[in-house]
């Protein structure tokens, strides 16, 4: 119950705006239910299921004894902002250094601080739909208005190039772009990124371009927009550790930019939260100068679970999958079954023991999808898809 009082809540009005992460509600949903002694399989949470890299927790316990417990830089350590940049420059074939890098407590900040340093009242920013859903959120919380870019299935969920340059206008301040996608596992392939770059040729306007999955690419390499001619100094790279190294608690993101802002993203920092962990940035560190068999251990099991996980739904009345090319999450169509996504998923998790994403929570282009996460055991994935097959033998 909650307490009462005499004096209203008077909440800033762009509070109003914000939305939510719909993975954590059901979590919330799924764990309830546990409790109650029901038995649920998680494929709600976007999380990989593999334990941090041994070398990396060594890392981050020899860093808290030599004393790393202390305010750092709000841009981060001098010592991880160069391994980035250095990485960065090697995996994009860009030169970037040490001062272009801004260091965060996860990937989020990076989208936050961008939008709050970019986008205002009058802007508008174009966004990936069905996308990740905190994109909208902060767009709408900056005053700025949301332009979806719909991600088409037929197309591999990629954007039409044509359709994106019909909304670029006077006022577009920033696009986002994510590759490979949450939530439908689709990836840009380089001719859809020089595409891209010449529907914006060369007015100015920013490009958010959000990489965290990019060591989670299934076919071919990872291509990023920062790698195409002149559009380095337009561009925000977000990556991170979470889910390369499955890092997610440790909160560890970066952004690459051009220096100027760099400062102004630092000075936000300095506002928010002071500095980033500095034993986690010592760990981080070490991440990427360590032996890297892990992540293409992780990237090969979750390939191997897709291929298995999406060949058994469409195999299941109603349900119709493409494969996706990146990230961990199968995004079924479900539209056959004529249940909408949201109820459909609700159903799935009280009378089947399933977790998963209502499609709708990724945006309006979202309905008629779900999203499953393959970051479970193989036994509970088939698990999955039985309990899945039952409840449409009895519902449809």
């Amino acid at each position: 119950m909650p307490k009462a009082t005499q004096y209203d809540l008077r909440l800033a009005e762009r509070t109003s705006q914000l939305g939510n992460e719909t993975a954590f509600e059901v979590l919330v949903k799924a764990r309830a239910l546990e409790r109650q002694g029901k038995s649920v399989i998680h494929l709600e949470i976007g999380e990989p299921d593999f334990d941090t890299p041994a070398n990396i927790v060594a890392a981050a316990v020899d860093a808290l004894h030599q004393g790393w417990t202390h305010y750092g830089p709000p841009a981060g350590l001098l010592d991880l902002r160069q391994v980035i940049a250095e990485e960065v420059s090697r995996s994009r074939g860009v030169t970037v250094s040490a001062d272009e890098v801004v260091v965060v407590p996860g990937g989020k900040p990076i989208i936050f601080f961008s939008l709050l340093a970019l986008a205002e009242g009058g802007d508008e920013v174009i966004y990936p739909n069905p996308g990740f859903p905190i994109y909208e959120s902060v767009i709408r919380y900056t005053g700025a208005r949301p332009v979806p870019i719909r991600l088409r299935e037929e197309k591999d969920f990629s954007l039409d190039v044509n359709e994106l340059a019909s909304l670029i206008t006077e006022r577009t301040k920033l696009i986002i772009l994510n590759s490979p996608e949450n939530p439908t596992g689709g990836v840009l392939s380089r001719r859809d990124l020089q595409d891209i770059a010449s529907a914006i040729g060369d007015r100015n306007i920013m490009v958010l371009s959000d990489e965290i999955y990019s060591r989670l690419v299934f076919e071919g390499e990872h291509n990023s927009i920062t790698s195409v001619p002149g559009f380095q100094e337009r561009t925000i790279l977000l990556d991170g550790f979470s889910k390369s190294y499955a890092m997610t608690g440790w909160r560890l993101g970066y952004g690459v930019m051009r220096s100027d802002l760099a400062a102004h993203i630092t000075l936000l920092m300095t506002n928010s939260n002071s500095c980033t962990a500095s034993f986690t940035q010592v760990a981080g560190a070490a991440a990427i100068r360590g032996n890297q068999s892990s992540v293409e251990r992780m990237r090969a099991e979750f390939h191997l679970r897709l291929d298995s996980f999406v060949t058994g739904l469409n195999r299941i009345q109603g349900f119709s999958c493409r494969m996706p090319k990146g990230a961990f999450y199968a995004f079924p169509n479900i539209s056959q079954t004529g249940w909408k996504s949201k109820v459909l998923a609700d159903s799935l998790l009280q009378d089947a023991g399933v977790a998963c994403l209502a499609g709708s929570g990724f945006g309006e282009f979202g309905e008629g999808y779900l999203r499953f996460s393959v970051a479970n055991s193989m036994e509970n994935l088939n698990q999955a898809l039985e309990r899945i097959e039952r409840w449409t033998r009895a519902n449809l």
